[in-house]
């Protein structure tokens, strides 16, 4: 694991917090999350959940979603205003980026969203999702990321779906395949920015 990946993908975040404050754009909406350092893309909503939410906001709607690996909320939150019926689990193993994500929660008056600390899906391992959204810690190695979509297999519905996204240059066909090895289904229903993003399922 590098140093960068080690700041956010990690128990024990080192650095200080030196918090700070984002917006985000969602349609006619406008979401304010606080960000720190020791999590990922804290200046900013990286082009690769945007890609995602894009991709996701033209397929799903509602249901019982997974935001697998928050960071500090961005995707679970928004997939929660978007869906006020839905019910929508946030984790992370890392504290810091967990304690941000409850924050944002509330910052943001969502009221259909949860946010537990944890290793992978071990914190929700009493649930099953309809929709896993994952945005993989590519930097934190290839056995971690494929640790993780194995667990997000496991905790879907029979026939949930997980939607993954991934830089071209990091990748992303590679975890494609990988996600082949898992799902009966992989499908690239996204690209841009120099991101993909993938829809898995088993039927």
């Amino acid at each position: 694991m590098t140093e960068t990946a080690s700041q956010y993908f990690t128990p024990a975040p080192p650095s200080a917090a030196r918090l700070r404050t984002i917006e985000f754009r969602d349609g006619d909406r406008v979401f304010r999350f606080r960000t720190a350092a020791g999590v990922f893309a804290r200046a900013a909503v990286d082009p690769g959940s945007r890609l995602l939410l894009e991709a996701v906001a033209r397929r799903e709607r509602g249901g019982r979603v997974l935001d697998l690996g928050c960071g500090y909320g961005v995707l679970g939150i928004v997939a929660a205003a978007r869906a006020p019926g839905a019910r929508v689990m946030l984790v992370d193993v890392n504290p810091r980026a967990a304690a941000l994500a409850a924050e944002n929660v509330r910052f943001n008056a969502v009221t259909n969203a949860e946010v537990r600390c944890g290793d992978g899906c071990a914190p929700v391992a009493d649930r099953r999702f309809d929709l896993v959204l994952f945005n993989p810690p590519i930097r934190a190695g290839r056995s971690v990321v494929v640790r993780l979509m194995n667990e997000a297999h496991a905790c879907l519905m029979p026939g949930g779906r997980l939607y993954m996204v991934a830089r071209t240059r990091q990748g992303a066909r590679t975890l494609a395949r990988l996600l082949g090895d898992i799902f009966a289904r992989v499908t690239e229903v996204e690209r841009g920015s120099g991101f993909r993003v993938y829809e898995a399922r088993d039927v």
